[in-house]
């Protein structure tokens, strides 16, 4: 059976499980005939908790010999809950997960809950190292990680728990990569961390995150496209918004951290921005690389959010011209500012998160009607499946995945783009 990696939440957790699995098989976990499965768990919302503990107890029932180590964000917050969980074998914690001495000292089976934990201060971790890999198995495009952690205390988070403060991947372990990569083979590389706009902010003189941009560019000619996973608009630097105004190779996407429209919600969230920042923001960009799209994360039903505030929110998805949401219905975490505050009815959070998301498809349906008859470059990712520079789904017919097709756009389908060679 060898090592099973499964992973749930962002970009980042994606990455770091490719990081997980060539480590796991390096200490020769899963080498029996048991085998492992090691869980990669998201604590951005309780909802994403319950699905890994139901994923955790199906994997027991239909691998009852394996061994079943969770390790991720939830389990570096919620170490307990996990190791008290009959299914589970050991816990380990975020920091430990990408090294193989973790997986090499894990507890014997049967052992009582505490002794299956090894989780450690992720407070105390000062450094993110470049965990040079040369592929994410099954991925068209590669993801490399440049920044851990977070050092805002956005009230509804839980994220900088489980990922400590924030840490950042050296500018020149970083660019080395990238060349590793586009050796491999890679057209595309994706930028990954928890909160990348503050990348460079714990490195000598204190570099921005434009200044790495354009540095990768200029320094790996051979890259066809480079995108960024999600930002805080609100510290994009003057370098960085040159870059994507003016690189052809930086592709025209940006997902923005915006959590709500309305003022009074991003201040009782500790957002640094106003709903004013982002819509200057979006039109500034629009104006100096037309083709970009926008999409954004944005939370329905936070505690004491009235339907004026809410509607905030749903107009600033015009207001903005976004074309992708990401719908989170608020979900109390247990040690946050947020989880204290007075609370909204479920009834009324699913229904707003409803609204929220059905705008949402509408403002996706009226992009992808926008690009009918439009001539795009396409990034294969699967057979019959790939995506454009903007990062919109394509439905088209031949070519390998990880390789570009110039293609037209003949119509829509089943939420996706349909396309013939050019």
């Amino acid at each position: 059976m060898g090592v099973e990696i499964v992973s749930f939440g962002c970009r980042l957790n994606t990455y770091e499980s490719a990081v997980m699995k060539r480590e796991a098989e390096e200490a020769g976990l899963g080498e029996d005939a048991r085998g492992a499965i090691v869980f990669n768990t998201c604590a951005v919302t309780a909802e994403a908790v319950r699905q890994a503990r139901q994923q955790i107890r199906k994997a027991r029932r239909e691998n009852p010999d394996a061994r079943i180590v969770v390790t991720g964000c939830a389990a570096q917050t919620e170490p307990g809950r996990f190791a008290e969980m009959a299914e589970v074998d050991a816990v380990i914690g975020n920091a430990e997960k990408l090294t193989a001495k973790s997986y090499a000292r894990l507890p014997d089976f049967g052992v009582a809950a505490e002794e299956k934990i090894r989780v450690n201060d992720i407070m105390s971790v000062t450094e993110t190292a470049g965990h040079m890999i040369d592929a994410i198995e099954g991925r068209s495009r590669a993801i490399v990680q440049i920044q851990n952690g977070c050092d805002h205390r956005c009230t509804f988070c839980i994220i900088p728990y489980g990922r400590g403060n924030s840490r950042s991947v050296p500018m020149g372990a970083v660019v080395e990569q990238m060349k590793r990569l586009v050796d491999t083979g890679y057209n595309e590389v994706v930028l990954s961390g928890v909160d990348m706009t503050s990348w460079g902010a714990d490195l000598p003189g204190t570099p921005k995150l434009g200044d790495l941009v354009q540095t990768i560019l200029r320094h790996v000619p051979d890259l066809k496209r480079l995108r960024l996973s999600s930002i805080d608009s609100i510290e994009a630097d003057a370098a960085l918004i040159e870059a994507v105004a003016s690189e052809r190779r930086f592709m025209p996407h940006l997902h923005l951290s915006l959590q709500a429209g309305d003022d009074m919600i991003l201040k009782r969230m500790k957002r640094r921005h106003s709903r004013a920042d982002s819509i200057r923001f979006c039109a500034d960009i629009r104006e100096r690389r037309p083709d970009i799209v926008f999409g954004a994360d944005i939370i329905a039903g936070f505690p004491t959010e009235t339907e004026g505030m809410f509607q905030n929110s749903l107009k600033i998805v015009e207001e903005c011209g976004l074309t992708l949401l990401h719908v989170f219905p608020f979900s109390p975490r247990e040690g946050t500012p947020a989880a204290r505050m007075p609370q909204l009815e479920k009834p009324v959070i699913k229904e707003r998160a409803a609204r929220l998301r059905a705008l949402g498809d509408a403002a996706h349906a009226a992009h992808l009607g926008r690009l009918v008859g439009s001539r795009q470059s396409v990034l294969v990712e699967r057979e019959g499946l790939g995506r454009t520079e903007d990062f919109t789904l394509a439905r088209l017919d031949g070519g390998l995945p990880g390789e570009i097709l110039d293609t037209i756009i003949t119509g829509t389908a089943d939420g996706l783009l349909t396309a013939r060679p050019a």
